[in-house]
């Protein structure tokens, strides 16, 4: 397997390639541009440099959120467009499970990414000898409600994602670590081992998941409450 994953799910734009075991690289920007401007470069570049040919490809992997709305939706819309011109499957990949393979450590992992106000995306995993077991879905919780979720574990806990040092310089506790810096935001590489996982998909199978409405959606609500 040939597989590419694109991360856009966050401020990180991030392509890698993963082929037979191996993983032959991966471009990471963490930027203020549009993704738009940024993942297909990237990811051509990547391409490149591995002495691949993007017709050598055997399967696309993507963030799918949920994450920057905007990002997500430049991201799978790339994948889908890529694995219907070229016919090959693609994954649709939680970003924050990316963000767990990044680690792909024994014991418990909990992604936590900053939503809005005192809210984050999170979800939990546990991991075996490289391979994770989810504990819970995808959902987007109050930080306190998160910390009575993972006190109540029992082992060591490691956070990981963009709101993960704020949530353990708020809540103190002996079983929270901080993942390492350099593994702690979204990764293209995170995403392929996460789809190593997964069952292939058609284009017309992957979809965006947000966990909260989109701004159109909140104006379409609230116009008809007036």
């Amino acid at each position: 397997m040939t597989l590419l994953g694109i991360e856009t799910s966050g401020k990180t734009a991030s392509a890698a390639l993963y082929e037979d075991g191996i993983m032959l690289g991966q471009y990471s920007v963490y930027t203020s541009k549009t993704h738009s401007q940024v993942i297909l470069p990237i990811a051509k570049k990547l391409l490149s440099d591995c002495d691949r040919e993007i017709s050598q490809l055997t399967g696309i992997a993507v963030s799918s959120g949920p994450g920057s709305y905007t990002g997500i939706r430049i991201g799978v819309a790339a994948v889908k467009a890529m694995a219907f011109a070229l016919d090959i499957p693609c994954f649709g990949i939680s970003s924050l499970e990316g963000l767990a393979y990044n680690l792909s450590c024994d014991g418990y992992i909990c992604p936590v990414m900053t939503a809005r106000k005192n809210l984050v995306y999170t979800s939990l995993f546990r991991g075996n000898k490289g391979v994770l077991e989810r504990c819970r879905n995808d959902e987007i919780i109050s930080v306190s409600e998160l910390d009575s979720i993972l006190s109540g574990l029992n082992g060591k806990v490691i956070i990981t994602g963009d709101g993960a040092e704020n949530f353990i310089s708020e809540f103190s506790n002996k079983n929270y670590s901080l993942s390492p810096v350099q593994l702690r935001f979204q990764s293209g590489s995170g995403i392929c081992l996460a789809a190593l996982n997964h069952t292939p998909q058609s284009p017309d199978e992957i979809e965006a998941s947000y966990l909260q409405l989109v701004k159109a959606e909140k104006d379409l609500i609230n116009s008809g409450r007036s």
